[in-house]
């Protein structure tokens, strides 16, 4: 594809918009069907490709315990680009997520700003770089970054399309980020308020056979859980099937 887009004709341009929006329905119809984040994340990887076209490949940068690794990609070339900049300390994917800006950057320009990096890189077909900045939420905060083939680099067209993208799917990730959340919690009040419930009947039935007070029953359980080195939860469970099974 000519990459020479400044004098794209008023269709193309609709038509390329058109591409980001399906990519985004898609990317929604994936939240509707699974919260996984590492499965939305590739989807958002995936997608991308089509939404720039003029995108060869795609990865997605991840900030975790103070280091950068890459969480999805669409193939093995794009992980060692990305690798390279992070032996590097230095690249585009890198200047994005630490900047919030987008990079947009062609390989001679690359050289000169990252040699070390643009020497790794060296050999990999890739002709131009874009990437831009993902924030997520303060856990989860990187780049999006696509790497190009063509001669011509990517265009100030590519560039705004990929902002839309992203502004886009970084909204969509939270909302699948909050939902996971709120799930999680639930689950935890769950665990703890069938944990409770255990406990009360071990406590119940531990005052009725030694005729002993709530406080003095529930330090038999904690004395007895320190002893055998298990959770108060396990022991209370443990009390309950005995004086059930006998």
């Amino acid at each position: 594809m000519n990459k020479s887009q400044d004098h794209l004709a008023e269709p193309d341009v609709v038509r390329r918009v058109d591409d980001v929006t399906g990519a985004l329905e898609g990317l929604t119809a994936i939240l509707e069907q699974d919260e996984d984040l590492s499965v939305v994340l590739q989807r958002v990887c995936l997608q991308v490709v089509q939404a720039v076209p003029d995108a060869e490949m795609a990865s997605i940068t991840l900030l975790r315990d103070g280091g950068y690794s890459t969480a999805t990609a669409t193939g093995d070339v794009a992980r060692r680009i990305d690798q390279a900049q992070y032996d590097a300390g230095e690249g585009p994917c890198l200047e994005a997520a630490r900047t919030g800006t987008i990079q947009r950057v062609k390989v001679r320009e690359a050289a000169r700003r990252w040699p070390e990096f643009a020497a790794a890189a060296e050999g990999a077909s890739v002709a131009s770089f874009l990437s831009a900045p993902l924030f997520i939420d303060s856990e989860y905060q990187g780049s999006l970054n696509l790497y190009g083939a063509g001669g011509d680099g990517f265009g100030a067209l590519d560039a705004a399309l990929l902002e839309l993208y992203t502004t886009a799917a970084e909204a969509a990730l939270r909302g699948a980020r909050r939902y996971v959340s709120a799930r999680e919690t639930v689950g935890q009040l769950r665990t703890a308020l069938s944990s409770r419930a255990v406990i009360d009947q071990a406590k119940g039935m531990l005052m009725a056979v030694h005729r002993i007070s709530e406080k003095e029953a529930f330090d038999m359980l904690v004395k007895r859980s320190q002893e055998q080195n298990v959770k108060l939860r396990e022991v209370a469970e443990r009390f309950v099937a005995e004086v059930l099974d006998s």
